[in-house]
């Protein structure tokens, strides 16, 4: 019989209890507040029950499963059970619970139970390093936003930028999809490093060049998610932000395609100073919205005119 091992993480927040849950039952919103999710698709059951198809990374790969969870935000308690797991792990499940404290506080507690495939020793000792590591990660990105919810609005932003393209949206899927070719492709993309941890999912590493010359190094995780929306997630984030994630979003009419970048971004307001004395949250906005919608265009524009000229020829 195969040996469950558990796993106990807990941190005390500085804000109300019932916040807190907030936070952890917004399941959709965890890449933009835990550093390891890379995205979450939510399918409620009722009864306070739903689905959770999960991309995260983990101890430096990325992983893929399906849990189901149990609400009660009344007793503050979120269970979950991994009904399809990713290896080295055979089965996964555990519960958050959250204790009010004196004042304006409360403490967190996430438990975790597993078995390992075969019962590897060296199987169970990936899990608990990455259950550290995820764990430990969650919790404290989860305090910081917490206790400074009263400001989400401010940091928070979402912004799309669209393009018309007179092609069908599997060609200009493909187009953003494969990365690799985008060193030929985009002149304002120097180099790429990717790889396929699975299917349907990328590693992109690449080298972008700004409008005043500077050299930008990001990574992300993307995942393909069907023929109309490819998301991903920004694994090393620039100063300014706490998160960053995104989505190709793909609409066919009449054979003609409506290509739009969406992009979250999180600012961290302590970084703000970067962009010189008196500079406003504000300003990082603005900032940050001009940067990542001009790469985003470009890419398009790429896009566009690619697959309009192979349609032509073709």
């Amino acid at each position: 019989m195969a040996v469950t091992h558990r796993a106990r993480h807990t941190i005390t927040v500085g804000a109300p209890a019932p916040t807190v849950y907030g936070i952890i039952a917004d399941a959709a919103a965890w890449p933009r507040v835990f550093p390891p999710s890379v995205h979450v698709e939510r399918i409620p059951l009722g009864d306070g029950e739903e689905t959770l198809r999960v991309w995260a990374t983990a101890h430096g790969g990325v992983k893929s499963w399906e849990s189901r969870r149990r609400l009660d935000p009344d007793g503050l308690t979120i269970g979950f059970r991994q009904v399809r797991t990713s290896a080295p792990a055979a089965s996964m499940g555990g519960e958050w619970r959250l204790r009010p404290l004196s004042g304006t506080s409360c403490e967190v507690e996430l438990l975790h139970e597993f078995t390992a495939v075969d019962d590897d020793p060296e199987n169970v000792a990936w899990l608990n390093r990455a259950l550290d590591e995820n764990s430990s990660a969650e919790l404290s990105r989860m305090k910081a936003t917490a206790e400074s919810v009263d400001r989400l609005g401010e940091l928070l932003c979402t912004f799309d930028d669209a393009v018309r393209i007179a092609a069908p949206a599997a060609e200009v899927h493909a187009f953003l999809w494969r990365a690799r070719a985008w060193e030929e492709r985009l002149p304002h993309v120097a180099r790429v490093e990717l790889t396929e941890p699975g299917p349907d999912v990328q590693t992109l590493e690449m080298d972008t060049i700004a409008r005043d010359g500077s050299r930008h190094t990001t990574a992300s995780v993307r995942v393909d998610l069907g023929p109309s929306r490819i998301v991903y997630k920004q694994l090393r984030v620039p100063p300014l932000l706490t998160a960053h994630v995104g989505a190709w979003l793909l609409d066919e009419e009449d054979g003609e395609t409506t290509a739009t970048a969406r992009h979250t971004v999180v600012v961290d307001p302590s970084a703000v100073r970067l962009l010189g004395p008196g500079s406003t949250v504000a300003d990082a906005r603005a900032y940050v919205r001009d940067a990542l919608g001009t790469n985003s265009l470009a890419t398009l524009r790429h896009a566009k005119e690619f697959t309009e000229r192979a349609a032509a020829t073709g």
